[in-house]
This record gives C-alpha cells, structure tokens and sequence, in this order.
C-alpha cells in the first residue's frame, strides 16, 4: 500500500521500496518503448525496468569475480599424484586436519 507525502508543496502516493527518476531519452527511443508497450500490452516503465536488469546483468557477467591467475611455473604434479583423485590430493596435503 502506498503512503501520501507532500514533495515540493504536492500530495504525491509514495510505495515503500520504489523510487521516482527522471530520465532523458531519445525521443525516437521513447516512441519506440511506447507503440512496444502498447502492442506487448505493458508499459514503458515496465520496459525501462526489464532493459535496464538485462543490461546489469551483462555488465556483472563482465565483471572480474575470480582470482587473479596465481600460477607458477613447473611440470604440474609430482609423479606420485599424477592419476589421483581430488579426495587423495587432498587428503595427502591436510591429512587428519580435515
């Protein structure tokens, strides 16, 4: 349910969780979101909204969220460990540790 304040001398209906913005567009842009909202039955806000969480979500997939590359240089595995498991790796390297 919303709540009524008064912004700049106006009673406007405020949702809790939902803010108001100004954004400028191109205006062929606008009118191609418009006649879009109308012929999918939506709205524009409603396009803005999805637009701008599809386009978050391919900048996040873009983003560094690894660990640098801390490789060293070598022959990989000593011979004792080359065709072992994961489970016998791990458990040479921690022992009862674990």
């Amino acid at each position: 349910m919303g709540v009524w304040v008064v912004i700049d001398g106006r009673m406007v209906i405020r949702y809790p969780g939902w803010v108001k913005t100004t954004v400028e567009l191109p205006e062929e842009l606008l009118r191609a979101a418009q006649r879009t909202a109308r012929r999918e039955g939506t709205t524009v806000k409603s396009l803005l909204e999805e637009g701008l969480r599809l386009a978050l979500a391919r900048h996040l997939d873009h983003e560094v969220t690894g660990l640098r590359d801390a490789s060293v240089g070598g022959n990989g595995l000593r011979p004792e460990f080359r065709g072992a498991s994961w489970a016998e790796i791990r458990n040479a390297a921690y022992g009862d540790r674990l």
